[in-house]
């Protein structure tokens, strides 16, 4: 690790930890190791970071395996999320229930919002939101209204963005306030901006299919998460100008959501697999999904390495 990045690194744990806003949750499945989350929503997102680990243990909850081990100097966890929102909060709150969890990493796919981004592109956003968290508005004579339940963010039709809410983790119990981004780890993220710098993404599938471009990785700027497959051009620019968001995915936020209520510094790795309904032809998915779960799990790998080994 540069000089720079180990220094924003061990500043942002001591901050942390100062702040009390970085908590090793207390495992009740018997293993008392502080561990890296490592996760992903299906299976092809998956395969190379678990190809690269050292498995030395499995445990099943709730139907989703536990893979227990070591990756890249760091003793993991590895578990997929399952597709959409409420799989990914109900499994992320399930890891930091049984292991002693000291940050989590999600790596994965997503669709491009960001139109300067291209297909293969790794995105490490600074922040990321709920966007699909709505209300529905009536249509009236002279407009939609909201019965002021909206938030402070342009519509898309009836559908007006609003604010997530949560629950204090301090002062009166069940009161709830409304956050709409979830900021990663500030130290975390300084790592990644230093890794983007020298690592390698393929340009080719597996069946040989090549990008017209050489991928890159963007550190910063905003992800938006919600139960919806988006392939839809209209709705791609709105997200776009209503959020400046460079990617789009079904679970991020979730995951967000849960760190954020349990005081769990995370961060997460987004390659574009295809742009939301911005291309010319055909959703992307089909032909450069695998290339794109590949380069986020190589950011994610160089990432931990990057990282001092525990």
């Amino acid at each position: 690790m540069r000089p720079s990045a180990f220094r924003a690194f061990i500043l942002g744990v001591i901050g942390l930890i100062a702040t009390g806003c970085a908590t090793i949750r207390p495992a009740t499945g018997g293993d008392t190791r502080p561990r890296l989350a490592i996760i992903s929503a299906f299976d092809a997102e998956l395969v190379r970071l678990r190809a690269a680990a050292e498995i030395t243990s499995t445990r099943v909850v709730n139907g989703r395996t536990h893979y227990i081990g070591r990756l890249a100097g760091h003793d993991v966890v590895l578990m997929l999320s399952g597709f959409s929102m409420v799989n990914a909060a109900m499994t992320t709150q399930a890891v930091l229930d049984r292991f002693a969890i000291r940050g989590i990493v999600f790596s994965g796919i997503a669709g491009g919002v960001n139109p300067g981004l291209r297909v293969g592109d790794v995105t490490v956003p600074a922040q990321w939101a709920n966007y699909q968290e709505a209300v529905f508005a009536r249509e009236t004579p002279s407009g939609w209204e909201t019965n002021r339940m909206a938030g402070e963010f342009a519509s898309f039709g009836m559908m007006f963005p609003r604010a997530s809410s949560v629950a204090l983790t301090s002062g009166t119990p069940d009161s709830l306030v409304r956050r709409f981004w979830f900021p990663v780890d500030s130290a975390s993220l300084a790592v990644a901006r230093d890794v983007a710098r020298h690592v390698q993404l393929s340009r080719c599938t597996r069946a040989g299919q090549c990008l017209s471009h050489a991928p890159k990785v963007v550190v910063g700027g905003n992800g938006v998460s919600g139960p919806t497959f988006v392939d839809n051009a209209a709705y791609r620019e709105w997200a776009w100008n209503t959020f400046r968001a460079d990617a789009l995915d079904m679970e991020t936020a979730a995951v967000a959501m849960v760190a954020y209520q349990n005081r769990v510094p995370y961060i997460a790795f987004r390659s574009l697999s295809d742009l939301a309904g911005g291309g010319s032809g055909r959703n992307e998915v089909p032909v450069f999904g695998a290339l794109a779960a590949d380069n986020s799990a190589a950011m994610v790998i160089a990432y931990l390495k990057a990282l001092p080994a525990r």
